[in-house]
């Protein structure tokens, strides 16, 4: 799609990245590194005052009391943490429950493990738990749930009750609960992002996942993080040795010195994209197509079936062409590709001016 956008000069709301760069505060503290000389291979586990902005982090935002030393582990970006997370802890044979539409490396890492994929539907529009179908997902072989809010690409923020409902099955099944919250700051509305450590009895057996590059518009630095007990990070620790063995260097004391910034800049980043959300689904809805309005994250999810579309694959093809703008087909994160068949993925994390121009193209649409 990216390819496509550059062919046809569209405007690319396909992939999720910001095109404005972060706090610069935290800009300035990476060059201050690398000028420091800070260069070469950085601790295993990560950098000391990484390791101790993330405890700190936790227990600010969240109450969590979190061990720097034994409890944190820093990984090149939240992908590298899942991956070393599900290789870790499953076997051949283990079944792993998440959602679907999905974070595509879900189910790449899930088969690297040997483990066995059992999903259950998310649907358009409002995205809620299907308790049935949940419950269904779930059996003996039941090794750990993969869950990710607020939820990319959907951008629900599961609800408290949701997630009562997921730990229970969990516990029920002694299963692992695997959070990826790289959004957990990018809620909208009011909305609260509730982490599954904070419910009661879920410390012991969740493992969280988050990152840098969503909060502080760094994707490009690839900065994760892994917190839980003990001796789960310990396990995730000896395969991320073997994976990347250390990296992004330079960008840990920087995104260190980005958590510890003050409340404003994260309410600041919310209330900016929540801004961003507004303007591009309302120009989504005055083009024609269906728009779920998301809680979180960088993206909306539109239906496309309003103007006539059959398959969002085929839309997106066509689109950079008929209107110069890019999306992503949601249905290629889905193994119940009917579920997603009209269904499309844009982002918003991007410049006003760049909204603006997709917008007034997209309401130029007109289907061949």
């Amino acid at each position: 799609m990216s390819a496509l956008a550059v062919r046809h000069g569209a405007i690319n709301l396909g992939q999720g990245f910001p095109d404005t760069d972060g706090p610069p505060e935290v800009l300035e503290a990476a060059v201050a590194a690398i000028r420091g000389g800070r260069n070469q291979y950085p601790p295993g586990p990560g950098v000391p005052e990484l390791l101790e902005a993330i405890a700190a982090h936790q227990q600010r935002f969240y109450g969590l009391s979190v061990d720097p030393a034994r409890e944190v582990l820093v990984t090149v970006g939240a992908t590298e943490a899942i991956a070393a997370t599900v290789l870790a802890l499953v076997e051949p044979g283990d079944e792993v429950v998440t959602f679907e539409p999905y974070y595509d490396s879900y189910a790449a890492t899930i088969a690297l493990a040997g483990g066995v994929r059992r999903t259950s539907v998310l649907r358009f529009p409002e995205f809620a738990v299907d308790e049935a179908s949940l419950r269904a997902a779930f059996s003996p072989r039941t090794r750990m749930v993969l869950l990710n809010s607020p939820h990319n690409p959907t951008g629900k923020v599961f609800t408290r009750s949701e997630l009562e409902l997921i730990c229970t099955l969990a516990r029920e099944h002694d299963a692992w609960v695997v959070t990826d919250e790289v959004y957990e700051h990018l809620v909208f509305d009011g909305v609260q992002h509730v982490p599954v450590a904070t419910l009661a009895g879920m410390a012991e057996r969740t493992i969280t996942i988050s990152s840098a590059g969503k909060t502080f518009s760094t994707t490009g630095w690839k900065v994760g993080w892994v917190t839980g007990p003990a001796p789960a990070v310990a396990a995730v620790r000896a395969v991320k040795q073997f994976l990347t063995y250390v990296g992004s260097g330079p960008f840990q004391p920087a995104v260190a010195v980005g958590l510890g910034l003050p409340d404003s800049v994260y309410a600041g980043l919310a209330a900016s994209l929540q801004a961003k959300r507004d303007l591009l689904c309302d120009g989504l809805s005055a083009a024609g197509l269906a728009v779920a309005a998301p809680s979180g994250t960088y993206f909306v999810i539109a239906d496309v079936a309003p103007l006539g579309a059959v398959d969002g694959l085929e839309f997106c093809l066509q689109l950079p062409e008929l209107a110069g703008v890019v999306g992503v087909p949601v249905s290629v994160f889905h193994d119940d590709a009917e579920a997603a068949r009209t269904l499309v993925r844009f982002a918003f994390c991007k410049r006003d001016e760049v909204l603006r121009e997709a917008v007034g193209r997209l309401a130029r649409l007109r289907l061949g």
